[in-house]
């Protein structure tokens, strides 16, 4: 470990949540627990619509459900209200109510443990506190019911957000909690762990997490939502470093040295106006990196091979700029020259400069002072103008360092539509497809028309023959290939009863008879497509021991 960082162990971190007190913690759990503050309880609570709609950040909805519920004859009901009130829609509310929802913790130790302050017989949320989890396997296994504490949102208070807000639940971390891959692993790294909301999913599947971030607060709210989660995420409160390593220290400087199997990473990938004499102070610290333009990713790209074991991977999110006249791949494409890892970007939107600009500014309630929005709003424009910038790329990054017979896979691709969620263990498949593809022999190989995959003909009325065919998958990405007939010939002969090269041959017997015909292009050309068609997974192989 680098010296220059520490490890993280305060249970007492000024204005931020204590962990000190296990004891405290664990009956706020069970406290939660009987009063049904969960994911299902709350969107019970709701109804559907207004549910909806707070995870859009709109309360109204349900403000007015809840006042429907406050006078409820049902103490578990009216608890719950005042719960969901109080941490959700950051309405204040009467201490005998409070003490009423949660006898054990009871206000003052609510109080005690920095989630409210108390003033004239009335509770006031000092941070988000929210059910979170998800659904177990099918066969019952890795499910989790949690709950995350979190400064209180934009929509939740008033004024422009402090510059070392803690972000709670929001897209960019479910996103990657959907992408990432999650085999067993001994040691895994979450960079820039924010509220820990990547530890917690890596806790269930990697014997071991190392958590990081610049921000010390960040760190105590992680610690708090630890020892507050610690049944449910199977670790012993007074014993965290058993599973869990918390470093204080900017980028990879914490883990120095180190070797993991893992890494995800939700950076501080916002590009974000620097101003000269700027000051860490004057970041927002969960999305500004503090470097200009897109340096934050380009720098992590370039550096996460250095912490990787041989075969380990590196997921993560970013934001990448794109030059005027540049296709969006380019600029990414250059930090990974001469890295010898494997790499696959996934673009999932591309906005403009304003557009950027806008979503931002609004996100830390800038937009709420009209002066201060225009200034802000111009030097977005400005800075992207310094560079040429037309165009802000947002995306999923997968890199990997090879090991032993692992392919070498470098993909940019777009992809804008909705897929399956989560995709993780999708992308997961179609790597083990592409190492497959590595390490066999595609001539010889007996395929499959993947299960999920139809096929679409479309042709003028009164045609012959149609005009255009594809393939289109239901799961996964969702990809659509469009066939030649040839290619069509070959996808409806795999019923893994001939190789490959056995339906090219006979495909190229059956057409070889046309004038001009060219054998040597028609069979290159055709064993190209169905690699392509494994890769994305239309096609799969049908050996045992061997089909991812």
């Amino acid at each position: 470990m680098n010296p220059s960082t520490s490890v993280f162990s305060s249970g007492n971190t000024p204005d931020a949540p204590r962990s000190d007190q296990p004891a405290l913690l664990a009956a706020l759990a069970d406290a939660f627990k009987s009063v049904n503050y969960t994911l299902d309880g709350v969107a019970d609570l709701l109804g559907p619509s207004a549910y909806a709609a707070l995870g859009r950040d709109q309360i109204i909805p349900a403000l007015l459900a809840t006042e429907r519920t406050s006078g409820s004859d049902q103490a578990g009901l009216r608890g719950l209200t005042v719960l969901v009130r109080l941490w959700l829609l950051a309405v204040p509310q009467a201490v005998a109510d409070v003490d009423a929802a949660l006898p054990g913790p009871s206000a003052n130790g609510l109080a005690e443990l920095g989630l409210v302050s108390i003033a004239d017989g009335v509770v006031t949320a000092a941070v988000d506190v929210r059910p979170y989890g998800w659904d177990a396997n099918p066969d019952g296994s890795g499910g989790a019911e949690l709950w995350v504490a979190s400064d209180l949102a934009a929509h939740q208070q008033p004024g422009v957000l402090r510059h070392d807000h803690v972000l709670g639940i929001g897209q960019a971390s479910t996103t990657l909690v959907q992408t990432t891959i999650r085999p067993h692993a001994k040691r895994a790294l979450d960079l820039g762990t924010g509220c820990g909301i990547q530890t917690f999913h890596l806790l269930h599947h990697c014997e071991h997490v190392t958590a990081t971030d610049i921000s010390e607060r960040a760190l105590a709210f992680t610690r708090f939502n630890l020892v507050l989660n610690a049944a449910a995420l199977e670790v012993d409160p007074n014993n965290l470093e058993a599973r869990i390593s918390l470093r204080l220290g900017s980028l990879l400087e914490p883990v120095e040295g180190e070797r993991f199997d893992l890494v995800v990473s939700n950076p501080p990938f916002v590009i974000t106006p620097r101003t000269k004499g700027e000051s860490a102070a004057d970041q927002f610290t969960y999305r500004d990196g503090g470097l200009p333009g897109d340096q934050i990713v380009s720098s992590l790209v370039k550096s996460l091979g250095s912490v990787l074991e041989p075969g380990g991977t590196a997921q993560m999110l970013g934001n990448w700029e794109i030059t005027a006249g540049a296709q969006w791949k380019d600029r990414p494409a250059s930090w990974l020259e001469g890295s010898g890892l494997d790499v696959w970007f996934i673009q999932r939107e591309q906005v403009g400069p304003e557009q950027y600009a806008e979503t931002w500014l609004q996100d830390a309630s800038e937009s709420r002072d009209p002066n201060h929005y225009k200034e802000a709003y111009a030097a977005y424009l400005e800075d992207f103008a310094s560079r040429n910038v037309e165009g802000i790329g947002f995306g999923m990054i997968w890199l990997r360092r090879p090991a032993g017979s692992q392919g070498t896979i470098s993909r940019f691709e777009e992809i804008t539509y909705p897929i399956e969620q989560p995709i993780g263990p999708h992308l997961g498949a179609a790597i083990a497809r592409a190492d497959w593809l590595s390490a066999n022999q595609l001539n010889e190989a007996h395929l499959l028309v993947a299960e999920d995959v139809t096929e679409e003909r479309h042709q003028r009325p009164g045609a012959e023959h149609p005009g255009v065919i594809l393939l289109r998958q239901g799961a996964g990405l969702r990809r659509t290939n469009l066939l030649s007939s040839e290619l069509a010939g070959f996808v409806s002969a795999c019923d893994g009863d001939l190789s490959v090269n056995q339906i090219i041959t006979a495909l190229e017997a059956l057409l070889g008879g046309e004038e001009g015909f060219d054998a040597e292009a028609f069979t290159s050309t055709l064993f190209h497509e169905v690699g392509n068609l494994v890769l994305d997974g239309f096609l799969v192989p049908d050996e045992p021991g061997k089909s991812p």
